[in-house]
């Protein structure tokens, strides 16, 4: 039957195979063991003994593996492999084919049967197909020894090579004594990796002067016969145990400067000279400085030759220094150093950098009080550098209302010690005892009142670090509140009133809901003028002209007169002619708000007026930036509707709420704070409305676009400015109309991120136009003497008998001074010069903050 000659065939040579992995696995399983050792080098680290070691057992592995497999592989037979392929099929059809009628063969019809039979046998055979062969061996190798080898001959192949079985003959010809072809010796020299310097090849380095790092590692490998070739050094340093100078691998660290030389033939010598790693430097650049809601900026430098890795400053109280009077006269509790790490380069280079370390400690015991500051820095090498305590007033929030004042000294005084608790609350008691001469809102009293009964209960049964640490938190919020916050909460109500009537006018609102929203407009800005008033009468730590009244009902008539008039116009339907009077009411509360002291004494010269106009335009590009880079989050991490808007809500709420702040009052306004009515933006549009909708890259460009025309138009108006300082100042703006330019196409072509960047520049640009703008002011300042000092002088009223709310004597010039002595015998006008030399450059600088700069003018006006 020839249709059964390929399938017979066929499944033979599949038992030959089968015979052949089961007989021979050991050994291939020894090959590729043996193969990837050799590939991956290792036979390259041993010695010559533990070398010929490993051959010789992997030699006796090999042939135990091919004698096993002889013996047990055996050649398949053709019946082997027929009987094979009979037993696929059912019947056994070849096995019946071959078989004889043993009984019946003379019946004519048992003969008819049996050859039907093998007709059908005959034709099943036809259906014959060569059996896959078994190629598993798990009963064999249970342990999966095979796979092992296999594993390590594919990382042989990925991160070995072939070429290096070749450098077994190396090895060998070595044990014989001949010598490898190429060098008898090779060496590196690897750098630290803090240092980012390149490993050094030796065999590329001729003889002669070499400078390296200290600490780099040494690396030399000797070829050849064992003690042709021979280490000398003198750079490890090294004591004690030390490997023959034969040996032929050498590993050690460079610490010192030396010889390194390796004797025999071919030998080479090298002078190393080990460049030691300097510590690392720092120091302070400039005096600490500070804004008036207390957060202080202390510049410092650093440099190391690698690059400084951490540093930190820690502040600690100069208990020496204290005024150990009123509640500090008893002996403090522990105080621990305070720590604060330094700020690092977050790209670049840290070898040599300049940065501030900016924080707000205006709550914590240290602040206002003499401390000593110490800055650590710390390199790759672990090598530390620590300044000298440098000695300062710790800069914290400043309080000028009395009651404040008084409140903030009570919580410092229970800070210092526990000891005080009941001294704290004898005095809060007294402060308390006629309520109606305090001057202060219901909600503030309570609060007072709820914290004295703290301390009763506390002074009762004792007082721990929580109770201490919540009546601390209270005091200070009592504080804050008293400090600004009637007159900050009457200004958020008053300029929701104006966004909501602003958005009537735009959205044509009926009757009714005009006369509501004037109605709630009117009762703000009552609101808003009366506790502006009060915060300006002589007795409030601000000392201002007696006709500062006046000014105030001539701005309330003013104002109802235009409140009137736009109702009316509403009425009218003309809400065009309506809006503009919006305007002008916005701008004769704001100009109120600067005249009365608000917002300091306003600008007065066309240079005062320059930079106002370019703190608004910073002050919107950096709004205009923060849409942006809220736009590019949404894009990636797309927010559900109104999520956005409202998250800003409930953090404001909770903030505003510890202020004694009316609910109600926040809920509308929240979001639309930001800078809409000083920037002109509809509500909503950029991001901040009450829907929470995010700004499409087009209104974004648009706005951009509007403020680098703003931007040119505050460059075409600048006052001549003579000096090095004014030029800057006119490139840095000239870079920074550029830079928004840029911004603006980014915006246009939907690139938020090139966007970003470019308003980044646009903000860096801009502050270094300010500052240099600011030097040039004051250069020129000779040339246009003001006359703050003399309307200062005038308005400063005494206040005979005037004390504070613990019983003190204040100033002559307000509540916020003394008439104590506290220059001892120093020349006290050479001391006031100096101290109005201060304040004059301080308030001149255009960098810090409006509120404190608001602060030093009216010192100046005082004086």
């Amino acid at each position: 039957m020839r249709h059964l000659r390929l399938p017979v065939t066929l499944t033979r040579v599949g038992m030959s195979a089968e015979q052949l992995l089961r007989a021979f696995w050991p050994l291939w399983t020894v090959l590729l063991l043996v193969l990837a050792a050799l590939m991956m080098g290792w036979h390259e680290f041993l010695s010559l003994e533990a070398f010929w070691a490993v051959a010789v057992g992997s030699a006796l592995a090999i042939c135990a593996a091919v004698f096993w497999g002889l013996r047990r592989f055996k050649i398949p037979t053709r019946a082997e492999a027929i009987a094979r392929v009979d037993a696929a099929m059912p019947g056994r059809p070849i096995a019946a084919i071959a078989d004889t009628q043993a009984i019946g063969s003379n019946d004519p019809a048992s003969t008819a049967v049996w050859q039907a039979h093998l007709a059908r046998m005959a034709e099943r055979t036809k259906t014959a197909h060569a059996v896959e062969p078994d190629l598993t061996l798990t009963d064999r190798d249970p342990f999966g020894l095979r796979f092992l080898a296999l594993l390590f001959f594919v990382v042989a192949l990925l991160f070995g090579s072939l070429l290096r079985v070749t450098t077994v003959g190396d090895v060998v010809a070595g044990a014989d004594g001949a010598l490898v072809a190429g060098p008898v010796w090779e060496g590196w020299i690897e750098p630290p990796a803090y240092t980012g310097k390149p490993a050094i090849y030796l065999n590329d380095v001729p003889a002669g002067a070499l400078a390296v790092p200290t600490g780099s590692a040494v690396t030399l490998r000797l070829y050849g016969e064992v003690g042709a070739l021979t280490l000398a050094e003198t750079v490890s340093g090294r004591t004690g145990e030390i490997a023959a100078a034969s040996d032929p691998q050498q590993e050690f660290d460079i610490t010192q400067s030396g010889t390194l030389t390796v004797l025999g033939a071919n030998g080479i010598a090298w002078d190393i000279t080990a460049i030691p790693d300097s510590p690392p430097e720092v120091e302070l650049t400039g005096p600490i400085e500070a804004d008036a809601m207390g957060e202080f900026s202390q510049p410092f430098m650093a440099f190391d030759d690698y690059g400084v890795e951490h540093g930190s400053a820690t502040i600690t109280l100069d208990l020496g220094q204290v005024a150990r009077e009123y509640g500090l006269v008893v002996d403090p509790d522990p105080v621990a150093p305070l720590v604060i790490d330094l700020p690092m380069p977050f790209s670049g280079s840290r070898s040599d950098f300049d940065a501030l370390l900016i924080d707000d400690l205006s709550e914590h015991l240290l602040a206002n009080m003499p401390v000593t500051m110490r800055l650590q820095v710390v390199d790759a090498a672990g090598q530390v550098t620590d300044t000298a305590p440098e000695p300062m007033i710790l800069p914290g929030r400043r309080f000028f209302r009395p009651f404040a004042k008084a409140v903030i000294e009570q919580r410092r005084d229970l800070m210092w010690s526990k000891a005080n608790l009941v001294r704290v609350n004898q005095v809060l008691r007294a402060m308390a005892h006629r309520p109606e001469d305090l001057g202060i809102e219901e909600t503030s009293y309570l609060r007072l009142r709820t914290i004295i009964r703290q301390l009763d209960r506390m002074a009762e049964f004792g007082m721990n670090d929580d109770g201490q640490a919540e009546i601390v938190q209270a005091l200070w919020d009592l504080a804050v509140q008293l400090e600004d916050g009637r007159l900050s909460d009457a200004r958020k109500r008053l300029e929701r009133a104006q966004e909501r009537l602003a958005e009537a006018i735009r959205n044509g609102a009926t009757d009714a809901e005009i006369a509501e929203l004037m109605q709630e407009l009117r009762e703000a800005t009552d609101d808003y003028m009366r506790l502006l008033a009060e915060e300006m009468e002589p007795g409030d730590g601000t000392d201002q002209a007696d006709n500062s009244e006046n000014m105030t009902e001539l701005s309330a008539d003013e104002i109802q007169a235009l409140m009137d008039r736009i109702e009316e116009l509403m009425q009218e339907g003309r809400m065009a002619e309506a809006a503009e009077l919006m305007e002008q009411l916005n701008q004769m509360l704001e100009n109120m708000r600067i005249t009365q002291g608000e917002g300091g004494n306003g600008p007065q010269t066309p240079g005062q007026q320059s930079m106002q106009d370019l703190a608004d335009t910073l002050r919107e590009q950096e709004e205009l930036s923060d849409d942006a880079f809220r736009e590019l989050q949404e894009q990636f991490n797309p927010s559900p509707q109104g999520q956005q808007g409202q998250q800003p809500q409930q953090g404001q709420q909770g903030e505003q709420g510890q202020d004694g702040t009316d609910p109600g009052d926040q809920q509308g306004g929240q979001g639309q704070e930001q800078g809409e009515a000083g920037s002109g933006r509809e509500p909503g549009e950029d991001g901040q409305g009450g829907q929470g909708s995010q700004p499409d890259s087009r209104s974004l460009a648009d706005r951009q676009q509007a403020l680098r025309d703003e931007l040119q138009r505050q460059r075409d108006g600048l006052p001549n400015l003579n000096g090095e300082a004014g030029e800057i100042a006119r490139q840095s703006l000239e870079q920074a109309e550029g830079a928004m330019d840029g911004a603006e196409e980014a915006l246009r072509n939907g690139d938020l991120a090139e966007a970003i960047d470019r308003q980044a520049e646009a903000m860096n640009a801009l502050r270094n136009g300010m500052r240099e703008m600011g030097q040039a002011l004051a250069e020129n300042r000779d040339d246009a003497p003001g006359q703050g000092g003399e309307q200062g002088a005038a308005s400063a009223q005494p206040i005979p008998g005037a004390r504070d709310p613990l019983g003190r004597e204040v100033g002559n010039t307000g509540q916020s001074g003394s008439d104590q002595n506290l220059l001892g015998e120093m020349d006290v006008k050479r001391r006031a010069e100096e101290l109005l030399d201060e304040i004059r450059r301080r308030s001149g600088d255009r960098s810090r903050p409006e509120i404190e700069r608001d602060y030093l003018r009216r010192l100046l006006d005082q004086f």
